[in-house]
Parts: C-alpha cells; sequence; structure tokens
C-alpha cells in the first residue's frame, strides 16, 4: 500500500544579483516518487540535488509551483486546515541539525512534550509517564527529561528529536540528513535505532542522504536525484551498483573504505577497483 506520493513535482526559487531579478532558478523537475506503507525510501545525490527541497515539499513547508503531494490518497495542499492538521499528526520529520531542530531554553521534557500537547490534552502525569517511556524506547534515561539541549552530546540530542518525531505514533518521518553531522560510531547507533523502531511502531521513512552507506543500512528501495530529477531507482538496494548511470558511479566513488590504509588518492576521485 502507498502511503505517500509525489506527483510530478516541480518548484523553483527566485532568484536575485545585486541590481536586478534574475530568471527563476528551477530546483525540481517533474519528480515522482512514492513510499509504501511499513517501508524506507532512500533519497540520495550530491548536494545541491534538490533532496530536501523535496522534503520539504512533502512535508507541507513548501508549497511546489506544480504537481501533488498524495499523503494517505489525499492531496496535502489541496486539503482544508482541519484536514490537513489531521495529516500533520501522521507525518513528522527529524532534520540535520539537532540543536537548530530545538529550542535551547527548554528541557527534555518540553521538547518532547510539543507535539503531545499540540494534539491532545493530556494530564500533567500522564504527560510526564509519556515523555518518561517515549526517553527509555530512544536509550536515554527518565532523570534526561530535566535536562537541557547543552547538556546533551549530538547523538543524544538527536534521539531526543527522533522520540518527539516518533510520540504521536505518525505513519511516515522524513529523515532529511538525520545523522549525517553525527560521528560514524554515532551514526551506526543512530540507524540501528530507527530500525528498530520501523519494526517496532510499523513507521515508514524516506530517508534523505548524501551518504550512501547510510541509505544501505535503512532503506528498502532507494532513488538517486540530480538536478532535480530521479535519475535511478532500485527496488533492491543491493542491486544499486549494476546501475550504470554516471551519478550512481560518483556516489559509489565517493565512499571511503572503513580503514584509512584502504584507501587512495585515486579512491577518492571516483576509481572504484
Amino acid at each position: 500500500m502507498i502511503l505517500l506520493e509525489a506527483k510530478e513535482i516541480s518548484h523553483e526559487y527566485a532568484s536575485r544579483s545585486l541590481f536586478r531579478r534574475m530568471p527563476p532558478q528551477p530546483v525540481l523537475s517533474g519528480i515522482s516518487v512514492s513510499v509504501e506503507q511499513g517501508r524506507c525510501l532512500g533519497l540520495i545525490g550530491t548536494s545541491g540535488a534538490g533532496k530536501s527541497t523535496l522534503g520539504k515539499v512533502i512535508l507541507g513547508l513548501e508549497k511546489p509551483q506544480r504537481g501533488k503531494v498524495l499523503f494517505q490518497g489525499i492531496d496535502l495542499y489541496g486539503a482544508d486546515a482541519a484536514t490537513r492538521r489531521r495529516l500533520r499528526r501522521d507525518l513528522q520529520a527529524v532534520f540535520q541539525d539537532c540543536y537548530s531542530s530545538v529550542n535551547p531554553r527548554m528541557t527534555a521534557e518540553q521538547i518532547i512534550s510539543e507535539p503531545l500537547l499540540n494534539f491532545g490534552k493530556p494530564t500533567p502525569s500522564e504527560l510526564k509517564r509519556s515523555v518518561g517511556g517515549l526517553l527509555e524506547r530512544v536509550g536515554l534515561r527518565v532523570e534526561d527529561m530535566r535536562k537541557q539541549p547543552h547538556q546533551f552530546s549530538g547523538g543524544q540530542l538527536q534521539r531526543i528529536n527522533i522520540a518527539r518525531a516518533i510520540a504521536l505514533k505518525p505513519k511516515l518521518i522524513v529523515l532529511d540528513e538525520a545523522v549525517s553531522s553525527l560521528d560514524m560510531a554515532t551514526q551506526s547507533h543512530i540507524l540501528q535505532l530507527l530500525n528498530e523502531l520501523k519494526t517496532s511502531y510499523g513507521l515508514s521513512y524516506l530517508f534523505i542522504t548524501h551518504d550512501i552507506k547510510a541509505a544501505y543500512a535503512i532503506s528498502d528501495a532507494i532513488a538517486v536525484m540530480e538536478h532535480g530529477r530521479v535519475v535511478a531507482y532500485s527496488a533492491d538496494p543491493g542491486g544499486l551498483h549494476r546501475l550504470k548511470h554516471p551519478s550512481v558511479e560518483t556516489l559509489f566513488g565517493s565512499m571511503l573504505a572503513e580503514h584509512p590504509r584502504q584507501r587512495s588518492v585515486s579512491g577518492l576521485h571516483g576509481d572504484r577497483r
């Protein structure tokens, strides 16, 4: 069952020079992707490919010039305010910068409580119990709810952002470069957590990344973007390397070996030996 479908999305940004207005710059050009219920679509590409813009369009943050976003069969931009609010409960996000994603003056309890209070009226005891359970679910302690963002490491704070995202038990989470700012060990732990939550909650993910290794670790299917278009798609991530497209080869060529001794200068420039 298809949970999310972006159909023929086109979007452009106005461009200005110092003295005159420039022609609009296309960012997305007739792009179509879909995410099935309970599955993860990895959306990968180099910087400037349009991945994050598509993520914003899907989240309802950036209205496209053309095309439709269907979530649970409903046109996200054609629905009335009440319907959009209902859909928003089932559509959450985790962004790259875990620090700018939260209010630095809030405690972890207040951060995770936000969606619960926006969409419900829990009692103080119910709220505290829910937040404690969510903290434990993402590998933190109940006592951590009293801490503020500066008291957490980047990986810990991203776990809090994930706890906030799953608080309402949504159907789909858009993960926009959600692990790219973390070190490799922390990335591995967060990806493992996301896989566990996907299974436990029956979640669907749109996993936006430039890191092909991260995409492999979590995705059920992979789409490759370049210049605002999907240029390659594999329903089997393991078969992506067989697709003969320059963008795919560039992504594989940019992969570093796990150990520095196994890396070569030519390997950094796309020579896959």
